[in-house]
């Protein structure tokens, strides 16, 4: 996965900045907070999470061997 510098923030300033943030995860669509240099969350913009539940939501209508199958088809390093 690709993150981009500028979609990273750290758990200080989402709380001091939060429309801040909040607009980033609006440009980039989401943003990534670290918390004492590790991650700990992720914020979505609403299209982003949108966007995302439609896949997230058809996941869950698989059964699980089929599920696994569509994991393993994945590019290498997105289902490790």
């Amino acid at each position: 996965m690709n993150i981009l510098m500028e979609a990273i923030v750290s758990n200080s300033d989402m709380i001091k900045n939060y429309k801040t943030c909040r607009d980033k995860a609006e440009k980039f669509g989401k943003i990534f907070i670290l918390k004492n240099n590790q991650s700990d969350a992720v914020l979505f913009s609403i299209a982003e999470y949108k966007r995302l539940s439609v896949f997230l939501e058809y996941l869950e209508t698989l059964d699980h061997e089929t599920a696994d199958k569509l994991i393993k088809s994945l590019p290498n390093g997105v289902n490790s």
